[in-house]
């Protein structure tokens, strides 16, 4: 993914490991202050993130958080590492939490719920719960002041279609929670980062909303 350069932030991404991991790092213009979300894997990488990210902000860059979307192994491999290296606190969603220790050996400081605004130096995010791919999986949502809203939709949203699910009922979770905080919320420009694989539009997605429904996945 090229830079996305927004009036407040500046996103850059890069892949990570044999599965594709997007580790996203997101740095405010003017204050500098950088998030990372999903440190997946591969470390080296991630550092050079953060050294392509220095040129976004005039005022020298600083990373104070990092955000996971989900508990799976692969979106965690890197967490303990990055946040140790940056003296970064980091925060996940509270249904999510107690896993992510358990799989990345990192302790998690802040533990998010539905609806909950993250404020850093900058911009915001706000957390929306999505449940059925994970039991905490968040999507962080931020709207910039120049009108371009991002969705970092983990494991919930895909290009295609809503992310894995193992039971009829974590499914039916997963869509009726898209359907009902993001799809009936959202404007068709908001773009879509997800935690594998190409960015997309809620427009482009939209249409297949009944299809997914039907197919059960």
């Amino acid at each position: 993914m090229e830079p996305l350069a927004l009036s407040d932030v500046v996103i850059r991404a890069t892949s990570v490991s044999d599965m594709e991991n997007n580790v996203y790092l997101i740095t405010a213009r003017t204050s500098g202050e950088q998030v990372i979300i999903d440190a997946a894997d591969d470390v080296p990488a991630i550092r050079e993130l953060f050294a392509a990210g220095a040129e976004d902000s005039a005022h020298g860059t600083r990373v104070t958080s990092v955000l996971t979307t989900h508990r799976h192994w692969d979106h965690v491999r890197a967490l303990r590492e990055t946040a140790a290296e940056h003296d970064a606190r980091t925060l996940a969603g509270e249904n999510d939490a107690d896993a992510i220790e358990e799989e990345s050996g990192a302790r998690i400081d802040e533990r998010i719920a539905h609806g909950d605004t993250l404020e850093f130096a900058g911009f915001r995010l706000e957390a929306i719960e999505l449940l059925g791919h994970t039991p905490g999986s968040i999507a962080y949502v931020l709207r910039d002041s120049g009108g371009t809203t991002v969705i970092f939709s983990g494991d919930s949203l895909f290009p295609g279609g809503p992310g894995k699910t193992w039971s009829a009922e974590d499914f039916e979770s997963l869509i009726t929670d898209l359907e009902e905080r993001i799809f009936d919320r959202f404007d068709d420009e908001v773009r879509v980062l997800p935690g594998h694989g190409d960015t997309t539009t809620l427009g482009a997605e939209r249409p297949q909303l009944p299809e997914w429904r039907d197919r059960g996945w």
